[in-house]
């Protein structure tokens, strides 16, 4: 992990960088050392792990949207919650409907792709809850420890920024930001995208209208959500 942490973004080492410390971190570390000596096969690969905090800065987030853990099928998760490869087709449900939902809220059409990088390098950081998984097999790591170390990353957006929008979908979303400051940031909370709960709830929801009016109210540049 320590090989890691020397690519990891200044800013985010600044923040978080403690947590590689900690006892959890340590028998992370170990547990994922011996799924590499197993020879399991961990998605995504190791030099992406961290990928949703490389290619969002904690000076340059602005809004944070929650997942639980990274798509299992290989070649689908580059560390970026919800989103893919550029040439993955086709796309994951919960990705599809994802794009259905900001079509009828901006009418923004992205249903050619779900590779969602442009979002993160404007501000959007998309972190899972759990940033490895044993391919075919999803959940397969958590309580491992990966949920402490995104807590610290949520806790410190939530303490040290101002204005910030946490976009929650589903209930395991929801719970982990339980503690976020409703006073100072913007909670956007709906159903799952997935199929089995899209109906009840996701669908009309708007958070990406909702994002972008609430940004430009306190004078930040809303996203561009086209891909």
């Amino acid at each position: 992990m320590q090989d890691i942490l020397g690519k990891l973004s200044r800013s985010w080492v600044d923040k978080v960088g403690t947590e590689f410390e900690k006892p959890y971190m340590q028998q992370l570390e170990g547990f994922l050392a011996e799924e590499q000596a197993a020879r399991k096969h961990i998605l995504p690969p190791k030099a992406l792990w961290f990928n949703a905090l490389n290619s969002t800065s904690f000076e340059e987030t602005k809004v944070v949207i929650l997942g639980q853990d990274p798509y299992p099928t290989p070649g689908h998760a580059h560390g970026l919650c919800f989103s893919v490869q550029p040439e993955v087709s086709p796309l994951p449900k919960s990705l599809l409907n994802i794009n259905k939902e900001l079509l009828s809220d901006l009418g923004v059409d992205n249903q050619h792709t779900g590779y969602l990088q442009p979002w993160a390098e404007q501000g959007v950081l998309l972190l899972n809850a759990v940033l490895t998984v044993e391919a075919y097999k999803s959940n397969s790591h958590q309580n491992r420890g990966w949920e402490a170390f995104t807590d610290a990353i949520v806790q410190s957006v939530n303490d040290e920024k101002q204005h910030c929008v946490f976009i929650l979908w589903g209930s395991y979303a929801q719970k982990k930001g339980r503690f976020i400051d409703r006073s100072k940031h913007l909670v956007l909370e709906s159903a799952h995208p997935s199929p089995l709960s899209a109906y009840r709830g996701f669908f009309g929801s708007r958070p990406f209208s909702q994002t972008n009016a609430y940004l430009q109210s306190h004078g930040l540049s809303p996203i561009n959500w086209q891909l």
